[in-house]
């Protein structure tokens, strides 16, 4: 079996230009760049130095991957809603750039899924942002193919069917998400500033988002408080 390849994000622009200058993009099975990829794109060199954490590029395509991270990163950031746990735990301690810090994002939290955004109506479940990383299969956001991931970014539609649409005339809204809201939805998704990007930048963050670190799950949904009990499906990811 292949060892995985991993880079560290302060050398990966340099670690990029070297592998263009010695033509291994273009030769190699493992990392191979495709002909509709501008390998001389200033944003593809910026995502690989900004990626916060380790990357697997083992059969990754590297343009790809620094392009989606230019987006995830630095476009959109996504870690801001999809970092695991409280927003306080975002930031690497000494790394909060709004105490007036160096900026350093807490690798173990990163894409994980988690942050509470409270439920749509009183009693009903409280919407939890997905876990993003890659599990056991190394396809990002716990398996998903990337067809699904693009229905997903374009719709907002809900593929775990976690909240379902409460049935008509209910007053208990407990696991269920009541009218006019839409249960089969996200909620917060599709999200405005990504859902009209071209299908060549989603496969970008596709690319990118399988290889980041897997963030694991809990062991069983008791390990949760009560809101987050209602995730447990789509935050536990086995990483082996």
């Amino acid at each position: 079996m292949t060892p995985r390849k991993f880079i560290k994000p302060a050398a990966a622009a340099a670690a990029f230009a070297a592998i263009v200058v010695a033509g291994i993009v273009s030769n190699s099975p493992r990392v191979r760049a495709q002909n509709d990829v501008d390998e001389g794109d200033s944003r593809i060199q910026q995502g690989l130095a900004i990626a916060p954490v380790h990357l697997n590029l083992d059969g990754k395509n590297l343009a790809l991957v620094g392009l989606g991270s230019y987006i995830v990163n630095a476009t959109v950031p996504c870690n801001e809603c999809h970092g695991a746990g409280p927003a306080i735990t975002q930031f690497a301690p000494g790394g909060n750039p709004y105490f007036g810090q160096p900026k350093m994002i807490n690798q173990t939290t990163y894409l994980g899924g988690g942050r509470d955004f409270g439920p749509v109506l009183p009693g009903s479940p409280h919407i939890i942002s997905r876990n993003l990383t890659p599990d056991k299969t190394g396809l990002p956001e716990g398996g998903r193919t990337f067809a699904e991931f693009v229905q997903i970014m374009r719709t907002g539609v809900d593929l775990d069917n976690l909240h379902p649409p409460c049935l008509p005339g209910a007053v208990n809204f407990t696991g269920c998400i009541p009218a006019p809201f839409r249960g089969d939805l996200l909620q917060t998704m599709p999200w405005p500033g990504l859902k009209d990007l071209t299908d060549h930048d989603l496969r970008a963050i596709y690319e990118y988002l399988s290889a980041v670190p897997c963030v694991a799950g809990p062991a069983k949904p008791s390990d949760l408080p009560p809101p987050l009990q209602y995730a447990f499906p789509v935050l536990h990811n086995d990483c082996f």
